[in-house]
């Protein structure tokens, strides 16, 4: 991950201390100020997507259909990215223009505010959101675990790595019916685990859940049911090999 153009910071976070952080969502907080600063601040500097913001077209997948195999197999990630994944980015850009949206803001600064928007707006902005990010962090020759200030950060808030497996698989085992598992960073700049229903994410104001995500896992049925059936715990489990610590990692240094 490149340098942030504006270095989101801890130094940034106590100079931005007189502003309220009591508010309706994590994009009021100051973590989620210098988030939402770093994403647009990129984009504009740029000319384009910063490596903190998401777009509003459906990214390239980095890898073949079958290069996560045999954890995800590649019926499975076909289907998805093609026809699910796709699908959100279509009706978020539907989304997008019927409700006149400026484009020119980062993606995460309408899931901050999606209490502001349409149900098709929240769903369908979560939706891409999320798998953005899914596919962002696996790839085939993954890591086996984290290094550097995550793996400290993940030490001291969780035990040791084999503690935060464990609560990040409750998180995902328990999630009842359609939803997403995540790792986030919290309004307190504390490491965090918990999860989402449906489409909705930790950035949206009205998400029980609230933080910035570093990891999420889809665990709606059709990431992995052609695979794995019903066996929900297997698949979550299988998922640790495929996840790009690396790619994680920078994404936590870019926040704190």
């Amino acid at each position: 991950m490149k340098k942030l153009t504006a270095p989101v910071s801890r130094r940034l976070f106590l100079a931005q201390g007189s502003r309220a952080t009591l508010a309706f969502g994590i994009g009021s907080s100051l973590i989620g100020t210098a988030f939402l600063h770093a994403c647009g601040s990129d984009r504009s500097a740029e000319g384009g997507s910063s490596s903190l913001s998401t777009g509003y077209e459906q990214t390239p997948l980095a890898y073949a259909f079958d290069a996560l195999e045999p954890h995800i197999d590649a019926n499975t990630m076909e289907i998805h990215y093609s026809k699910h994944a796709a699908g959100y980015a279509k009706n978020l850009r539907d989304a997008v223009a019927e409700e006149n949206v400026d484009t020119n803001q980062p993606l995460e600064e309408i899931l901050m505010n999606v209490s502001n928007y349409s149900t098709k707006m929240r769903n369908n902005g979560g939706g891409h959101y999320n798998h953005e990010l899914f596919w962002k962090h696996m790839r085939p020759d993954a890591p086996g675990s984290p290094e550097g200030k995550l793996a400290e950060a993940i030490d001291a808030t969780f035990g040791d790595f084999e503690a935060f497996k464990t609560q990040f698989e409750t998180a995902a085992a328990t999630r009842f019916g359609s939803g997403w598992a995540w790792l986030v960073v919290d309004k307190n700049q504390q490491l965090a685990v918990g999860s989402t229903p449906n489409q909705d994410n930790p950035l949206m104001n009205l998400s029980d859940f609230q933080g910035i995500p570093l990891l999420g896992i889809d665990v709606w049925e059709h990431a992995y049911y052609l695979n794995y059936q019903n066996r929900r715990g297997d698949y979550v489990t299988a998922f640790w090999n495929l996840v790009d610590w690396e790619q994680v990692g920078s994404r936590y240094e870019s926040l704190v």
